[in-house]
């Protein structure tokens, strides 16, 4: 079976697994794909890091990048006759017609009012209808998007593969397939960002994915074993971590070191600035809506995916305090997943800010009294 799928925790190296079985590939070209652009760089980089150099026959480029040029720009005029001027990023679903008189959104259809549906005024393809416009292509032209495409790729790497959404997953089915190998590296507790928000196959979106893997997929090898230890995070960070998803084969801690601060703590507001000075911990927040100290680094929850610290310093969402005080209170997903991102980026300690006494008997609180 040439497709596998290595669902990998945070801190496994899932990533340099991904550059490492690509680098392997000496006959044939390679492609290595992702959504973000900081994850494309960083692929860059450990491919140069291990090769000194990215090799002739290996291609890095977002998802975006790859279906605009192997996807729309061969096989745009077997649907749309003008050319395409591009694509424009949208955060919410596209093609916005109008509202009804109790204020629902209202679509432009796919039938009748094609263009208004996929393209901007400026002719660009919105970014929530790109795989849907590649997989019309590919049935249009008899399969020969994909045909052309796995001969052009003998293998294909696809690096979080959790942030694949709507169509994409559609196409996934497709290139399972073809005659190139697959093989999908992800997390999907990891699960902060999204391709798109269509409303196709929202059912697997973001943690969800897996789901699809197991009920749609049959001609897919699984493991969810390989990348299981994180060698980021201490046995402390790795058990909180785990608690948010328990469904989910638990994860395990490579980092054995100790240090005068390790584990997971609670500080009380007033002794922020003191343990920020002493222990110089990332401030993580949900928005930048949430209050910080501007003397000290801070970043976004999601931002901070795939980064590495010492130690981390969070400001917690109420609803995030309430599932410490109860892991059966109920927790949004992209919660959860920016909360398990947040936790997973420190080695040593994370300090949760709270003025409450015991929300959480497993979890002590940190004076400098």
């Amino acid at each position: 079976m040439n497709n596998k799928l290595i669902i990998a925790a945070a801190g496994s190296g899932k990533t340099t697994f991904l550059v490492e079985e690509a680098l392997k590939q000496k006959e044939g070209k390679v492609l290595i794909t992702t959504y973000t652009q900081a994850n494309e760089a960083e692929i860059r980089k450990k491919i140069i890091e291990k090769n000194k150099c990215i090799p002739e026959n290996v291609t890095v480029q977002t998802w975006f990048s790859f279906l605009l040029q192997h996807g729309v720009r061969p096989f745009q005029g077997v649907l749309f006759e003008k050319k395409i001027k591009g694509l424009i990023l949208v955060n919410n679903q596209s093609g916005l017609k109008g509202y009804t008189k109790f204020k629902q959104p209202i679509y432009f259809g796919e039938e009748k009012e094609f263009e208004k549906h996929y393209f901007s005024n400026a002719l660009k393809i919105y970014s929530d209808k790109l795989s849907k416009f590649v997989f019309r292509c590919n049935e249009k032209s008899n399969g020969n998007v994909i045909d052309r495409i796995s001969r052009i790729y003998s293998h294909i790497f696809i690096d979080e593969v959790q942030d694949l959404a709507g169509y994409d997953l559609e196409l996934l089915k497709l290139f399972f397939n073809c005659n190139s190998t697959i093989q999908l590296v992800g997390d999907p507790r990891q699960g902060t960002y999204s391709t798109n928000s269509a409303p196709k196959n929202k059912q697997f979106k973001k943690a969800q994915i897996v789901n699809f893997f197991s009920d749609k997929i049959d001609n897919l090898t699984k493991d969810d074993t390989s990348l299981m230890t994180n060698y980021r995070c201490n046995k402390p960070i790795c058990d909180l971590s785990n608690k948010l998803f328990p469904n989910f084969q638990a994860t395990t801690s490579g980092n054995n070191d100790t240090t005068e601060h390790s584990g997971v703590f609670f500080i009380k507001e007033q002794d922020v600035e003191n343990y920020l000075q002493k222990f110089q911990a990332l401030q993580l927040r949900d928005s930048k809506r949430t209050n910080v100290n501007d003397n000290y680094r801070v970043m976004n929850f999601g931002e901070s995916k795939g980064l590495s610290f010492d130690r981390v310093l969070i400001y917690p969402t109420k609803p995030f305090l309430d599932w410490l005080k109860d892991n059966n209170t109920e927790l949004a997903e992209t919660s959860r997943s920016k909360l398990y991102v947040a936790i997973t980026r420190a080695r040593h300690s994370v300090a949760i800010i709270s003025n409450k006494e015991n929300i959480c008997e497993n979890i002590e609180h940190f004076s400098f009294e």
